[in-house]
This record gives C-alpha cells, sequence and structure tokens, in this order.
C-alpha cells in the first residue's frame, strides 16, 4: 500500500451543518446504527495472553481484523532506510512450504485479502475473510509472521519494485516538497527520512536483514488487535493463540528519541521547471494525548481540515481561484508532533498564495472563530462521525486506531461529547497556542515569482 508522506484529508461541501444533517438522517432511514449506539465492544484475552478488542457481527458472514506491532520505519538504521517497507511487500510471497506462486495462489482461491504496511511508528496489517475460510485465513498470516520466506526470485522482485518506487518519488513534486518539508522540520532524526527509505537502503536489503526484523519487530509487547464479524469471543480466543502465540515476548526494535521540530521562519525553495508551485508549511503541533487535543482539532477543522466548509479554503479557492486545494492538518507522531498544510498554484501567484494563507493564520490565532463557525464544525463533526464506521474493516480500523492512541475502549461513545464541550475559547486559546505565522517552515518545489529563500533549511 502506498503512504503518503503526511496524511491527506477530502473536502466536505459546505454548508457543513445542513450536510451533517443530511448524513444523520439517511443513516437513519436506512437503518444503519449511529456509531454511539451501533455495537458493544468486547476486550477479549486467550489463554495465552493475547488481548484483543471484538466487535461481533453475525449478519454477513465476514471477518475483518486489524493488528500492529509497535515499531516501523523509524526504527530502520541508516544503511538500511526502507526495510521495513521491504519486509511490508514480502510476507505475502511465500511462508512455511509454500512458495510465493503457491502462497498467491492460497489466497485468491480461498478470497482472503491480505496486507502490510509499514508507518514511521507502527508496523500494521490487516485481514479479511469470509468465515468459512476462518481457519485457512488465520493459518495464512501465522505463516507470513513466523514463517516468512524472503526466497530470491520474489526478494528481487520486490526491490526492483521499490526501487522504482523512489526514483518515481524523486520526480514527483508533491512527494519532493513533503519529503523534503519533512527533513527540514526533522534533519538527521529518523523522522526527517522518507518512510519508503533511500535507494541505497533498499539495494543494501538482505534476507537476513528481513529475517533479523521480522524477530525485532513482531512481538507480543507491542501487539495490539481489532476484531470484527461473523466470529465470538471462544473462536477468537483460540485464533489469537494459534497466529500470535508463537511470537515472543518482547520488542527488539530501537528506541526512537523524542524530537522537536525546527522551528521558522524558513522558506526553501527547490527549483524545477514545472508550471505549478508546490507548497508545504507547517510547524509544531499537539501530541494525541494533550487534555487540549480535541480544542485543537476543533480549531484546524474550522481553519484548514474541513474542506470547502474551511476558512483557507473559502479564502484561497473561492473567493480567488488561487489553488484547487488547500488544507491544514494535526499530524501527532509519537515521539513528536506537528501541525501541517498543504497547497500548490501557478508560479506566478505562489507569493500571493503564501501571503493570504499567512493572513488567514494570523487572523485565525488573533481572533479565532466565530460562534457559528464553532456551531458548523460541531453538527459536522459529530453526524459524520458514524461513516467511520459503515463496514466491519472500517469499525476495526478505528478500534485499532483507538488502542493505539490510548483512548480508552468506551472512547467511541464518549467522542462526540467531547466535541460538543469544547467552547469557543477553549478553540481560541488553542489557536494562540498552535498557530504562529512567524514561525512557519515553508518548502515550494517550482519556479515561484515573488518569493526567495528566508533562513536555513535544517
Amino acid at each position: 500500500m502506498k503512504e503518503h508522506p503526511l496524511p491527506m484529508t477530502h473536502a466536505p461541501s459546505r454548508p457543513i451543518h445542513r450536510l451533517a444533517a443530511l448524513v444523520v438522517a439517511l443513516l437513519v432511514l436506512l437503518g444503519a446504527p449511529l456509531a454511539a449506539q451501533a455495537f458493544e465492544i468486547r476486550k477479549v484475552t486467550s489463554p495465552g495472553g493475547i488481548a484483543a478488542w471484538l466487535v461481533e457481527d453475525h449478519t454477513i458472514p465476514l471477518i475483518a481484523m486489524e493488528y500492529s506491532f509497535a515499531g516501523g520505519s523509524a526504527g530502520d538504521s541508516a544503511d538500511r532506510q526502507g526495510l521495513a517497507t521491504f519486509l511490508s511487500g514480502m510476507l505475502d510471497e511465500g511462508a512455511g512450504d509454500i512458495d510465493s506462486a503457491a502462497f498467491q495462489r492460497r489466497i485468491e482461491d480461498l478470497a482472503v485479502k491480505l496486507s502490510f504496511d509499514a508507518n514511521r511508528d507502527d508496523f500494521t496489517g490487516s485481514l479479511q475473510t469470509l468465515s468459512e475460510n476462518r481457519a485457512a485465513a488465520f493459518d495464512l498470516l501465522r505463516l507470513a509472521l513466523t514463517q516468512p520466506r524472503f526466497d530470491a526470485e520474489p526478494l528481487e522482485r520486490m526491490r526492483s519494485q521499490f526501487v522504482l518506487g523512489i526514483n518515481d518519488d524523486a520526480e514527483d513534486p508533491e512527494q519532493i516538497a513533503s519529503q523534503a518539508w519533512m527533513h527540514t522540520v526533522f534533519g538527521n532524526h529518523p523522522y526527517g527520512r522518507p518512510s519508503k527509505g533511500d535507494v541505497a537502503g533498499i539495494k543494501a536489503v538482505t534476507s537476513a536483514d528481513l529475517r533479523a526484523l521480522t524477530a525485532r519487530l513482531f512481538a507480543r509487547d507491542g501487539l495490539m488487535v481489532a476484531v470484527v464479524g461473523d466470529i465470538d469471543a471462544a473462536a477468537l480466543s483460540g485464533e489469537l493463540d494459534k497466529v500470535f502465540g508463537a511470537l515472543p515476548d518482547k520488542s527488539g526494535m530501537p528506541e526512537v528519541q523524542p524530537v522537536t521540530p525546527i522551528l521558522g521562519p524558513i522558506v526553501q525553495i527547490i527549483e524545477r521547471d514545472i508550471p505549478q508551485s508546490v507548497i508545504r508549511f507547517g510547524s509544531q503541533g499537539i501530541a494525541r494525548d494533550d487534555p487540549d487535543f480535541i480544542p485543537a482539532y476543533v480549531m484546524n477543522f474550522i481553519l484548514g481540515d474541513g474542506g470547502f466548509g474551511s476558512r483557507l479554503t473559502e479564502q484561497v479557492r473561492e473567493k480567488r481561484g488561487l489553488a484547487y486545494s488547500i488544507y491544514t492538518a494535526l499530524y501527532p507522531l509519537d515521539h513528536a508532533a506537528l501541525f501541517y498544510g498543504a497547497t500548490a498554484t501557478v508560479n506566478e501567484q505562489a507569493g500571493q498564495t503564501l501571503a493570504i494563507l499567512r493572513a488567514e493564520l494570523k487572523r485565525m490565532a488573533e481572533d479565532g472563530p466565530t460562534e457559528q463557525e464553532l456551531a458548523e464544525a460541531k453538527t459536522y463533526l459529530t453526524g459524520s462521525y458514524a461513516l467511520r464506521f459503515d463496514s466491519n474493516r472500517k469499525i476495526a480500523g478505528q478500534l485499532l486506531a483507538i488502542q493505539r492512541e490510548k483512548l480508552g475502549i468506551d472512547y467511541i461513545t464518549r467522542r462526540n461529547s467531547l466535541i460538543q464541550a469544547v467552547s469557543l475559547d477553549d478553540v481560541r486559546r488553542m489557536a494562540r497556542r498552535i498557530i504562529d505565522s512567524d514561525a512557519l517552515v515553508v518548502t515550494i518545489v517550482g519556479k515561484p515569482k515573488d518569493l526567495k529563500p528566508v533562513g536555513k533549511p535544517g
């Protein structure tokens, strides 16, 4: 699965309060329960001590499981950048006594979906299967995690694919801007490296490196599991021990040190002969476990995460037609936190776009939102929450994220009340805390007019 260096957002339409009301009404009419009352989440612990969150749903014969191990690409060594990503591409290329081609045929014959992904802080996996194929599907996953083959032919084939992808990224202005921005704010810290690695690192990876990483990474102490679908607690307990029970107790992944992002003012220009200027910008953010994260989340939604309902879209796109899209995001990592944004515009309008962006950030920091903006944001954020739970896989993904962020098994029932409790003073306080237009780090790829480099990238 291709990973963007930083999160992307999709734009809801304006006015957001009317859309939210329509979403809720349709869910009720279609019989889809709202998130706060849709299902019971049970914590299941196997006889071997493997814990999982389970939502039983026997209405259709499907099972979805999402799981993660602590540790990801930030744990790659400097001379093996991309190792975790390489591993994610090799786990379905043969395991046990089943070679790559036979493994792929087995997946297809069983109609099983297996996927693996290396993020900066964790390594995630997904399984989807028909109930009747449950035992075989879970056994394939067990083999992939505990007996991967790393045979020469698939290893070299995947190496070629990864090198090709990295070389493609080196010519993609979006990827160039995102990776350069991350390197500027994090320098030589692991977060400053491309999560997919570099060509030298990928070319250096051996089967021995991959085996050593599986031994370090796939451990029970960093494991989190969420399962949704046609399976009960007793059956799940048995499968958990079969799949994960033989893993070592303790992870051997290196400890990633906390890091504070470098602050601006910095404007970095990477010249490319292209008609558009691709712009990335941001500064220090807020940790997910900070008590003020929810007010900050609401503030950012109003500023730049609300699609056509956000201030930045209104000012940059709707009023002036300077860009097709612009967004901001809160991006909390395990060892750092970012406030981040992106847009693109024609080179001749890059200076104007950046000036309007800075002005809007300053206006939000000084004045905060209006009562109406806050009310509309709350309506949309609470009304649309149920859309995150309209499939077994989405539910499992949400449950896994809640576990990783240590929000508590009752978070789904509490979440909307936390949004509703946010006051105008809370949002204004968070705007003052997070937004500082003078501290922005800006990376631009293109030939922007009326802009010059400022400061020195890290």
